[in-house]
């Protein structure tokens, strides 16, 4: 107990925070599996092994580390002198808690650490995650994790980089470079510079990429102390908000809890918060003021088994995670704002800024688009940003489920290829769900941007491919046919007579014309042993009937009567078909156009 007492007391010397002075939030981003709650529970844990329980705190979708345990972790290579309280990691899905937190178009984390498996590189969730921290500007490190997975590796626990890679064979320190090298292509090609931290002398300009560890925490030390050093570089003239003055929080989520009711999971960002405060709440709709009844955190880390989750508290500063339960949450927003309201305020003036913060991205246009639904403020814009940027439309997009009103706006669309609903980690409402069944229109639905948007792009180039092969179906293609000696079965109304195929392809419903060009009739049907089929191709010899002309009239045995292929059709067949047509089917084509040609000189021209 004495000796936790003294590292405590070292710890508050080592940090001196400045009065008021915020804590830094970080996001921890990055694709499935690649380690970002390891990472979090590998610095929880390490903490509670040292003793440090009492000053890690477990917060509501969030993880406080105070300065004197990331000096604790760091050890000797803890030399400056810094001022931040710690850091507050927000440990919520990286890409929901990255676009929920947010305000006026701009990300609320600080800082962000992005993970990426250094054996796998980049995926879907990583390419996402930079793309979103690219629009909100927001700093970031790259943790390279799993370097205790290269084949040959030796770990050593906790250890600093330099020391564990000292301890390292030539070979897998040449490895790593190599994984580290493909990173750092893989960057620039998203318009970064990066290089390993250990090589950089401006954090400023270039990304740092930091090799760890979060099974064997090797490296962990120095990700930590980078993420401090940022943040005191590049935080502590910006930290436009504070420890003091109102709270002001953002949801995170809206969930119900046994014995509570609806409740909020919140990162309260600036200010505080006390139970018994009257606070104003975002809304899908009309924000709705209500009174706090109850403020609670998770228990302490020691006590992480307890069947009581949470303890309650009767007071809060920024930035923390917390849970609100008060009376008429169930209509709460996740990504909008909580804000306590002081006695001189104009509730009236706060809620029409908490609704515009929703309008300001939501929207609704007569133009032609797709549809877009997200759980979150944050994420449909994220949503809207990326769309945007791919010059894809969009005619209507809110927060909340896919519903039968969407569905039924997408069906309106007349461009079949903006015909589609698109939703962000939400759910479809069973009368959505009989609209689609009704009307066909697809939903593209994920909790991962990228792969809505890949998916929906990769629907639109195979509806694009099979609207193609549907526009070249339709077209009227050569052919040709002579009349069997000895096969008149009707002479007219409509002659029945039979052909053998000489060239191409004689479909029903098409015109045929004479050797002289003049117009014949049209194919009524087709038969062949007795069955009526809709084609017959070169060689075969079938029955058919025209109706329009009379035999010994305008056609006669022996005649060679071509399809008449309209110019728009032939144009077609001449510019985009010929190299896929059969030998009898060019020769079919050339004789026809002569046989045009001659007889109007300007046509096909």
């Amino acid at each position: 107990m004495q000796q936790k007492s003294k590292k405590a007391s070292k710890a508050k010397k080592s940090s001196e925070p400045q009065s008021h002075l915020r804590t830094p939030i970080v996001v921890v981003m990055g694709h499935v599996d690649h380690g970002k709650t390891t990472l979090l529970d590998k610095i929880r844990g390490t903490a509670v092994a040292k003793g440090e329980a009492g000053l890690i705190t477990q917060h509501i979708g969030a993880t406080e580390v105070p300065l004197g345990v990331v000096q604790e972790f760091c050890g000797s290579q803890f030399g400056a002198e810094f001022q931040v309280p710690g850091l507050l990691f927000i440990d919520t899905p990286g890409h929901h808690a990255f676009t929920s937190l947010r305000s006026r178009g701009g990300s609320l984390a600080d800082l962000a650490v992005l993970i990426v498996d250094a054996n796998e590189g980049f995926q879907p969730q990583t390419i996402e995650s930079l793309s979103i921290l690219k629009r909100f500007k927001t700093p970031f490190v790259i943790a390279a994790n799993k370097i205790d997975r290269i084949g040959g590796w030796l770990p050593i626990k906790n250890a600093p980089f330099a020391k564990t890679l000292k301890a390292q064979s030539s070979r897998v320190a040449e490895v790593l470079d190599t994984r580290i090298y493909e990173l750092v292509g893989e960057l620039y090609k998203y318009g970064f510079d990066a290089n390993r931290y250990d090589r950089i002398s401006d954090f400023t300009r270039t990304i740092g990429i930091v090799p760890i560890s979060a099974v064997t925490g090797e490296g962990v030390p120095d990700l930590l102390l980078i993420l401090v050093g940022l943040a005191q570089r590049f935080l502590k003239e910006n930290l436009k908000f504070t420890a003091s003055g109102p709270g002001v929080g953002t949801i995170l989520e809206v969930k119900e809890e046994r014995g509570l009711g609806t409740t909020l999971d919140v990162i309260l960002y600036n200010g505080e918060i006390r139970s018994g405060d009257s606070v104003i709440v975002g809304t899908a709709r009309e924000p709705v003021v209500t009174k706090i009844r109850a403020l609670l955190k998770p228990k302490p880390l020691a006590e992480i088994r307890s069947e009581e989750r949470f303890l309650p508290v009767k007071h809060v500063v920024a930035a923390s995670g917390i849970k609100v339960a008060a009376p008429r949450l169930e209509n709460a927003l996740a990504g909008s704002t909580i804000r306590v309201i002081s006695s001189g305020e104009e509730i009236e003036a706060i809620s029409e800024e908490l609704k515009s913060e929703l309008e300001a991205v939501r929207i609704d246009t007569e133009n032609e688009g797709v549809v877009i639904k997200a759980d979150t403020i944050g994420s449909l814009e994220a949503m809207v940003g990326e769309l945007k940027a791919k010059n894809i439309p969009i005619h209507y997009a809110d927060v909340g489920p896919v519903s039968r009103r969407d569905v039924i706006r997408a069906s309106a669309i007349k461009d079949p290829l903006l015909s589609a609903v698109l939703g962000f980690n939400v759910e479809l409402l069973p009368d959505a769900i009989s609209e689609i069944q009704k009307t066909e229109v697809p939903v593209f639905s994920s909790d991962i941007i990228y792969s809505i948007i890949e998916n929906y792009e990769q629907w639109v180039e195979g509806q694009k491919m099979k609207m193609e092969q549907e526009r070249l179906e339709a077209v009227i293609r050569p052919g040709a046919v002579r009349l069997l000696p000895d096969c008149v079965f009707r002479q007219s109304k409509p002659a029945i007579v039979g052909v053998q195929v000489i060239g191409g392809v004689v479909r029903t419903q098409v015109n045929l014309m004479r050797e002289d060009g003049a117009s014949v009739g049209v194919v009524k049907g087709i038969q062949t042993h007795n069955e009526n089929v809709g084609s017959a191709t070169v060689g075969q010899e079938v029955a058919i009937s025209i109706d329009g002309p009379t035999v010994g009239r305008q056609i006669h045995e022996g005649d060679i009567l071509y399809v008449n292929i309209p110019e728009k059709h032939a144009r077609i067949v001449e510019q985009e078909l010929k190299p896929k047509l059969s030998e009898d089917e060019r020769e079919t084509l050339e004789n026809f156009l002569d046989i045009k040609r001659k007889k109007d000189a300007f046509w096909g021209r």
